[in-house]
């Protein structure tokens, strides 16, 4: 494309039904000013972007917007750790894309630009629930006891005044 970035359509033709699909497309090494870069995508697009040494990547990460999803392709269990130490998404897949989103017991959200909070499973009744505190007191109320609780008593007015005249 005249912006760079090399664009494959990675649908075969010949699938059924695949004049009716919005093909899978992938975006290698965009411009960061294109669109597919600067705004959240809700189609089978993915941009792809290439890097030398894992510190690139980490602190192109870093640098930008907290991406909804990061994806990490390798079989190096130390770069693994490092990317999912080192940098904040809303949900992680390794060596995959988007399956963390289907996994209903998993939360799924995003943080920062793409989203605060949680949904699926335990996680989405928790996000989208408003939890209540409530609080009795026990009938042996020891605040009671010692005064700390009006109607005050001769107790607590002696001891205020000796407060007041330290």
């Amino acid at each position: 494309t005249e912006a760079g970035a090399e664009v494959i359509n990675a649908q075969p033709t010949h699938e059924d039904g695949a004049d009716r699909r919005i093909p899978l497309t992938l975006v290698l090494n965009p411009d960061e000013e294109l669109g597919v870069m600067r705004e959240e995508i809700f189609g089978p697009i993915l941009p792809i972007r290439t890097y030398g040494k894992l510190d690139e990547a980490i602190d192109y990460v870093n640098a930008n917007d907290r991406p909804l999803g990061l994806y990490f392709f390798g079989p190096d269990a130390g770069e693994r750790r490092r990317t999912l130490d080192e940098t904040i998404s809303g949900g992680v897949t390794l060596d995959d894309v988007i399956f963390h989103i289907s996994v209903e017991d998993l939360p799924f959200g995003g943080t920062g630009n793409s989203g605060i909070g949680n949904y699926h499973g335990v996680e989405g009744f928790r996000t989208f629930s408003h939890a209540k505190s409530v609080y009795k007191q026990t009938k042996l109320n020891f605040a009671k006891l010692i005064g700390l609780i009006p109607p005050y008593g001769k107790r607590i007015r002696t001891m205020m005044q000796m407060d007041l005249k330290k």
